[in-house]
C-alpha cells in the first residue's frame, strides 16, 4: 500500500486530562508530564515508558530518548487500545478500559510543517519505539517504508510491529493541530463537549467513532 494521500496520526488519553491539556494548548511528553506532575490517569505501561524515558534513543536525533517525545500512532483502535479493553495486563496500573480513551487525530504533513516552522525535531519509527530495536526516520521520502497495509488492518495478530508504527515530537505537541477527537460513546461525546466549550478557544470536531473501539 503507498502513503495515503493525506495521513492522520493519533494519540490517545484518559478523558480526565483533556481539561489540563485544554487549558495548556499542550500535549506534553511523558518526561515533561513526570517533572510537572500533570493531573489526570496514566494509562500506558509504566515500564515501557520507563524505557523510553531512560533507554531508548532515536537514531535520527542522537540526542532525544524517545520519552523526550509526544508519541502518535498512524492509526486509531491500535494495539495499546486492545490492551486497555481486556483490563488485564499485568504492567498496566490502569485497569479502567476502553470507554473513557479518546483519540486526538491531526494531520501528519501539517505536523510536520509546524515542527519544521517551529524548530523541534520530529522522527517517525517503523515499528513500536518501546521495544528494544526500531528504525526511525525524520525524512517525510522514506513514509513509504512504513507498512500501511499493517497499519491499516483490523486483524493485526501477523503484523503486530507494523501496526504499531509512531510519529514522533519533540518535547510537546501544539493543541492548534488537533483536527478531530474520536469517542466511543454518547455520554464521553458529551463530557468532551462540555470540557472543550468551557476551556478551549480551539475546538476540534468531535464524533462518535465505535469503530475506532474494541
Amino acid at each position: 500500500m503507498n502513503v495515503p494521500e493525506k495521513p492522520k496520526i493519533y494519540h490517545i488519553i484518559h478523558l480526565d486530562r483533556l481539561e489540563s491539556i485544554v487549558q495548556k494548548a499542550t500535549l506534553w511528553c511523558d518526561k515533561a508530564v513526570v517533572n510537572q506532575d500533570f493531573a489526570g490517569t496514566s494509562v500506558g505501561m509504566s515500564k515501557i515508558k520507563q524505557r523510553r524515558l531512560t533507554e531508548l534513543k532515536l537514531n535520527s536525533h542522537p540526542d532525544l530518548f524517545v520519552g523526550d517525545c509526544v508519541p502518535f500512532y498512524f492509526c486509531p483502535r491500535s494495539i495499546m487500545l486492545y490492551l486497555i479493553s481486556k483490563a488485564n495486563h499485568e504492567d498496566l496500573d490502569y485497569k479502567g478500559g476502553q470507554d473513557n480513551i479518546i483519540h486526538l487525530e491531526a494531520d501528519l504533513y501539517d505536523s510536520i510543517e509546524w515542527a519544521q516552522q517551529n524548530n523541534k525535531k520530529w522522527a517517525f519509527t517503523l515499528s513500536n519505539a518501546g521495544s528494544r530495536f526500531f528504525d526511525d526516520y525524520c525524512d517525510k521520502n522514506r513514509l513509504s517504508e512504513i507498512n500501511w497495509n499493517a497499519v491499516n488492518t483490523i486483524n493485526w495478530v501477523n503484523c503486530k510491529e507494523g501496526k504499531q508504527a509512531e510519529f514522533l515530537m519533540e518535547y510537546h505537541f501544539t493543541w492548534s493541530l488537533i483536527k478531530r477527537i474520536g469517542v466511543k460513546n454518547k455520554s464521553i461525546f458529551t463530557q468532551v463537549s462540555s470540557i472543550l466549550s468551557t476551556h478551549s478557544s480551539h475546538i476540534p470536531t468531535v464524533a462518535i467513532k465505535p469503530n475506532w473501539y474494541y
